[in-house]
């Protein structure tokens, strides 16, 4: 499985806004060039964070977008989901009825759990490990 280029911009956007957090409104043009992302995109991916609940937008001259949520409870699945959807390594993982074979599939099983695993280690990482360059897996007690 590969990460969208979407996806991996959305946590580094989210990360800027949190590293900013408490300065007011970061204009778009601000994050695109800190974060490498053209403008465009940045918009692009801010407006389903938006939709989610995860950063809201104020206008004007002064106007610009803030984190709506705590760094602490966005997690990297959470991020994931917003902009690809289900976390899931096959389609069947996230839907047995997709495939005819999934009641008698031998690797369905290894692809459920695989998908569990993978699910688990990114809701154990949010935005404020990586703000405080925390080590991964610190939040659930795990190790590095």
């Amino acid at each position: 499985m590969k990460l969208s280029a979407k996806a991996r911009y959305a946590v580094r956007i989210l990360l800027d806004l949190a590293l900013r957090e408490g300065e007011g409104p970061v204009r778009t043009g601000d994050i695109s060039e800190r974060t490498g992302v053209s403008a465009r995109f940045t918009e692009q991916i801010l407006k389903p964070l938006k939709k989610a609940g995860l950063v809201r937008s104020t206008r004007g001259a002064a106007g610009g977008y803030v984190l709506s949520a705590r760094p602490e409870d966005i997690s990297l699945a959470r991020i994931i989901r917003i902009i690809e959807g289900a976390l899931c390594l096959t389609p069947c993982c996230e839907n047995p009825e997709t495939c005819h074979r999934s009641p008698s599939c031998r690797s369905h099983r290894a692809w459920a759990r695989v998908t569990r695993v993978m699910e688990a280690e990114l809701e154990g990482i949010s935005i404020k490990d990586l703000h405080d360059d925390a080590p991964m897996g610190a939040r659930r007690g795990g190790a590095s």
